[in-house]
C-alpha cells in the first residue's frame, strides 16, 4: 500500500469514528419530551409556579433513575393564563411542537378546551387540577386522563363526614357559581337529599358570592342569624381566605369547612393564624400525611431545592401526571399515544407520589381516597383526628 492510499484509508477511518462518536452522543441526549401546560401567569400563578417545580422534581429523580427507555425526560412548559381562551392556545402551542403526551392542567373549565384539541390530535393528556364529573362523563375524551379524583366524590365525603362526625343540623353551602365551585355544592346538595327528606338535616344557606370581592359583610350577617352548624365553602382560596377572615372578626363561630381548593400558604397568608385555626378542610391524600415510599422521596428532594413543601396538592398531583405517563410509555415500550392511551388503562403497578397510579376506562383514577384535614392553633394543617 503507497502512502497516498495509506493516508486516504487512515482519513476515511478516522472520519468514521468521529461520524460514529457523535451519533453516539446524540443517541446519547436524546429525550422524551412530555408537555406541562399550567397557569404561570394570572391569578392561580401560584399554583402553577408549584405544578412546573413539582413537575420538574418529579422528573429529575425519574432521569436520576435511568429515565423512561433508556432516554431522558425533557419538560416543555406552556403557560395557559388560567383561563379557557390562553388554554386553547397552550394547547395548539405544544401540539404545533409535536408532542405525544402532556401533562394539563389546574381548574376544569380551563382543563376543557385544551383536552378537545389535544384529543382530536391524538395527544395524551393528564390533567392535575381538573375535578369536574362533566370531563369524562358528558363526552369520550379517548386520550384524556387525570390524576385527580371527581367532585362528586368530595361531595359524598363531605355529607357524611358532616352529618356523621360533626352531627350537623343545619348546614350552609356556599358557592361561585363557577364550575368548580357550583358542581361540588351541586353534588353536595344531591347526597344531602335523603338526610333532608328524613328530617335529618336542614340546609339553611345555599348562595353563591362573588368572586374578587372585598367586602363579604352582608353575606357573613345572614349567616349569623342562620346560625348554622357547619359552613361548607366550595370554590376558591383567595374567597375563602377574606370570607372566613371577615366571618371571625364579626363573630361568626360556625364550623368552616373549605373544599380541596382552599388550604394552602395563600389562604394561610390572607386570612391569618386567629381566622384558620380550627377550620376544617378536604382533601385527597396529601404527601405529607402518607407513608409511601415514593412519598417520601419526592417531598425530600422537593424540599432539598426548594427549601418548603409543595404549596398546593394539585401540584403534587401534576407531578403524579408525570409518574403515571413514565410508568405508561415504559409499559408500552413507545411514546405512541395509542399505546400509551392504553397503557394508561390497563396498568396494574404503577405507583406515585400519592399511591397506586390506576384509570377507569373513561380515564378517571381509579380508588382516590378523601380526608379530612385541620388547621390547629398555631395554623399547621394537620390530619382531622375527631377530637
Amino acid at each position: 500500500m503507497n502512502r497516498r492510499v495509506f493516508a486516504m484509508v487512515t482519513l476515511v477511518v478516522t472520519l468514521s469514528a468521529l461520524f460514529a462518536g457523535c451519533a453516539g452522543q446524540g443517541a446519547q441526549t436524546e429525550t422524551i419530551k412530555i408537555g406541562l401546560q399550567a397557569p404561570l401567569t394570572g391569578d392561580y400563578a401560584a399554583e402553577g409556579q408549584w405544578a412546573k417545580q413539582s413537575v420538574e422534581v418529579a422528573a429529575e429523580l425519574i432521569n436520576a433513575r435511568g429515565g423512561v427507555l433508556g432516554k431522558q425526560i425533557e419538560i416543555v412548559v406552556a403557560d395557559d393564563a388560567s383561563n379557557p381562551k390562553d388554554s386553547a392556545l397552550a394547547a395548539q402551542k405544544l401540539i404545533a411542537q409535536g408532542l405525544q403526551e402532556v401533562i394539563a392542567s389546574y381548574g376544569s373549565s380551563v382543563t376543557a378546551p385544551a383536552a378537545d384539541l389535544y384529543d382530536a390530535n391524538k395527544v395524551v393528556s393528564v390533567g392535575y387540577g381538573c375535578t369536574a364529573v362533566r370531563l369524562t362523563m358528558d363526552k369520550q375524551r379517548p386520550y384524556f386522563f387525570r390524576t385527580a379524583g371527581r367532585d362528586d366524590t368530595q361531595s359524598e365525603f363531605f355529607v357524611k363526614f358532616a352529618t356523621e362526625v360533626l352531627n350537623a343540623k343545619r348546614i350552609a353551602i356556599m358557592h361561585d357559581n363557577q364550575d368548580y365551585g357550583k358542581g361540588v355544592a351541586d353534588d353536595a346538595m344531591r347526597f344531602l337529599q335523603p338526610y333532608i327528606d328524613s328530617g335529618q338535616v336542614e340546609v339553611v344557606y345555599f348562595d353563591a358570592i362573588t368572586p374578587g370581592e372585598s367586602d363579604y359583610s352582608a353575606v357573613i350577617s345572614q349567616l349569623k342569624e342562620l346560625k348554622p352548624d357547619v359552613w361548607f365553602f366550595t370554590a376558591y382560596y383567595a374567597e375563602a381566605a377574606l370570607l372566613l377572615k371577615q366571618a371571625r372578626e364579626a363573630g361568626l363561630t360556625t364550623i368552616f369547612v373549605g373544599n380541596n381548593s382552599v388550604p394552602t400558604p395563600e389562604f394561610e397568608k390572607i386570612a391569618g393564624v386567629d381566622a384558620i385555626k380550627g377550620s376544617i378542610h378536604l382533601n385527597e391524600p396529601m404527601p405529607q400525611f402518607l407513608d409511601f415510599p415514593e412519598s417520601h422521596e419526592f417531598l425530600n428532594a422537593y424540599r432539598a431545592k426548594y427549601n418548603e413543601l409543595p404549596g398546593s396538592i394539585w401540584a403534587v398531583y401534576a407531578a403524579d401526571a408525570l409518574n403515571a405517563l413514565a410508568a405508561a410509555i415504559e409499559k408500552a415500550g413507545s411514546t405512541d399515544p395509542d399505546q400509551v392511551a392504553n397503557a394508561m388503562r390497563t396498568m396494574t403497578d404503577a405507583r406515585g407520589i400519592t399511591g397506586p397510579l390506576l384509570f377507569t376506562e373513561r380515564g378517571d383514577r381509579k380508588d382516590i381516597p378523601y380526608y379530612a384535614y385541620i388547621y390547629n392553633d398555631q395554623g399547621v394543617l394537620e390530619l382531622y383526628s375527631g377530637q
